[in-house]
């Protein structure tokens, strides 16, 4: 990623969750903020409420476009020729920050270079917006002082996720919106302490606190505390592994995770499981996954155990045992330690403060943090935090740039690897929603958020429908080149002309049986956002419903 972006590791917020109600100027892009982060959109509502102008930028006419002052409703997977138009506006017009850009970044002609041709038209021939909502957005952005950027899967779950960060990255440099409140590149992170386990250096690129493993000085720094050799060479990422399963991935340890659920093209991976000769699962509840598990850990839940959870505003804090465990259950820490023994290594942690401390001692990003210091804290500490006085950091680079220069990275703008053709015809993206949460195996064990959202769901636009003969709430087939659904269909508004979108949660309708499973040729991660897809109305005919209890489409009729 680009230098600003990977200070700290890809992923880490430059500002903080309570900064967002002060900022007057919001750029959301790639994130359904209301249902997959609504803390967050809390925040964000009352910034809009005090008067602050919201910017979304989605496909789906999704809620927080209802409460925004500008919904950019651009085509699937055409962000950097956006970003890029948004670019080159700001620059044409004179409206970058000269002065931060000397200061504290490097190789901006190639971004202007590369931005020349991305005019609001052919921002608009690409991407479907407007070239005067171009032009709007592109000139408030560059002239309020307190705007921030927030975006979240919608922009890296792409075949070119890299280059609509580096695309981010480069309006964030060229503005000067950094090193102050209510500002900055905000990744909203997707998953409870997902921060906190990167922070951790579950990564096959990074020891704890991001330092490389293929540099050098960090393993020998950490070979002599660990008292083992350390190869430099970095791990598969977990696309690579999914695809690698029976292969040369023999064995996996899965821990709260069901991967037959969330992984892409999922088909393939149940394929390579099926020739894989060791599973071991961790977690709280069987799940898909399970079936192919040779032995499963019973894990204890958040509140049956102590810890730290890291947020998104890179924000730790304790976690307090409420209950015991059931039966077996054990907090993942003591599962880790007595598999370690049985292995040999003679482990004699007796705490998960012991533990957290030891990783911090060595990573000097948190080397200021332990048990007892947040403790003393109700709200935790903010990392950077690498001495014991420091009250840790609210944002980052207010002293500059913290790797010395931010790093502008010319992109341009490619398709998506696989779009619509006569056989598939539509674009089919996924997502969550808000009564479930990832793979849903909490919450669809829950009788609440069941009754609201008890089954799988596909939208499609009512001209789509129509052409199709399906009405609101009959059953249809969604297909793709990897594989096959059956799910009831709301007809709606909310999502463009030839789109169709899914929810993730679901194990009876899986919607990652669908799903293009090719990443983006840095991180890995793959294109869920853009498949080509078909839909057909399912024969014998089912009875249609009065309204279909899992609906959020506020304009859903009968075509």
């Amino acid at each position: 990623m680009a230098g600003l972006v990977t200070t700290f590791g890809a992923g880490a917020m430059t500002n903080s969750i309570g900064e967002i109600r002060d900022v007057d100027f919001l750029f959301v892009i790639g994130s359904n903020t209301s249902e997959a982060h609504p803390i967050i959109a809390m925040e964000m509502k009352r910034a809009v409420h005090r008067g602050a102008t919201l910017v979304v930028a989605d496909p789906r006419s999704i809620w927080m476009s209802t409460i925004a002052d500008t919904h950019l409703s651009l085509h699937p997977g055409t962000d950097v020729a956006l970003l890029n138009a948004l670019a080159h506006v700001i620059i044409e017009e004179g409206l970058t920050n000269e002065a931060f850009i000397s200061a504290n970044t490097e190789h901006f002609e190639a971004v202007r270079d590369a931005v020349l041709e991305y005019t609001p038209e052919r921002g608009e021939e690409i991407t479907g917006v407007p070239a005067e909502k171009i032009r709007k957005v592109a000139r408030a952005y560059a002239t309020t002082k307190k705007a921030g950027i927030y975006y979240t899967l919608g922009i890296t779950e792409h075949s070119h996720g890299t280059d609509n960060v580096y695309a981010l990255s480069n309006l964030v440099l060229m503005t000067g919106h950094l090193g102050y409140a209510s500002t900055g590149l905000n990744p909203l992170r997707g998953q409870n302490n997902v921060q906190g386990a990167n922070d951790a250096g579950a990564s096959p690129v990074f020891y704890p606190g991001y330092e490389r493993v293929d540099d050098a000085q960090a393993q020998a720094k950490h070979e002599e505390a660990w008292g083992v050799n350390l190869s430099s060479k970095p791990g598969y990422n977990l696309n690579e592994m999914m695809k690698k399963a029976g292969e040369e991935v023999k064995a996996f340890f899965i821990m709260g995770e069901d991967v037959l659920l969330s992984e892409p093209n999922v088909s393939r991976l149940e394929a390579g499981l099926n020739d894989v000769e060791f599973v071991v699962m961790q977690d709280i509840f069987l799940n898909e996954t399970a079936r192919f598990a040779d032995v499963i850990f019973p894990a204890a839940c958040f509140a049956e155990k102590e810890g730290v959870f890291t947020n998104s505003e890179r924000r730790v804090q304790l976690v307090r045992k409420g209950v015991e465990p059931p039966g077996e259950a054990k907090p993942d820490w003591e599962i880790l330690v007595a598999l370690a023994n049985a292995c040999g290594a003679n482990w004699d942690y007796q705490s998960a403060s012991e533990i957290y401390d030891e990783m911090a001692k060595h990573a000097s990003k948190f080397s200021g943090i332990s048990h007892k210091r947040i403790a003393e804290r109700s709200l935790g500490l903010q990392w950077p935090c690498e001495t014991k006085d420091s009250e840790g950091t609210v944002f980052l680079h207010e002293h500059g740039v913290l790797r010395g220069k931010g790093q502008f990275q010319a992109v341009q703008y490619r398709p998506s690897l696989e779009l619509p053709d006569e056989q598939f015809p539509l674009i089919m993206s996924t997502g969550r929603t808000l009564y479930h949460y990832n793979a849903a195996t909490q919450t669809r064990r829950d009788s609440g958020t069941n009754a609201k959202q008890p089954e799988a769901f596909v939208e499609m636009h009512r001209f789509d429908a129509r052409t199709r003969g399906i009405c609101d709430g009959e059953m249809v087939s969604v297909w793709t080149r990897r594989g096959k659904i059956e799910c009831r269909v709301i007809v709606s508004k909310q999502v463009k002309k030839g789109c169709i979108w899914m929810p993730l949660h679901f194990a009876e309708a899986r919607a990652n049986l669908l799903t293009n499973d090719v990443g983006d040729a840095v991180t890995g991660t793959a294109e869920y956002k853009v498949c080509a897809a078909q839909i057909a109305r399912l024969e014998p005919e089912t009875p249609r419903p009065e309204r279909f209890p899992g609906s959020f489409c506020r304009d859903s009729e009968p075509v």
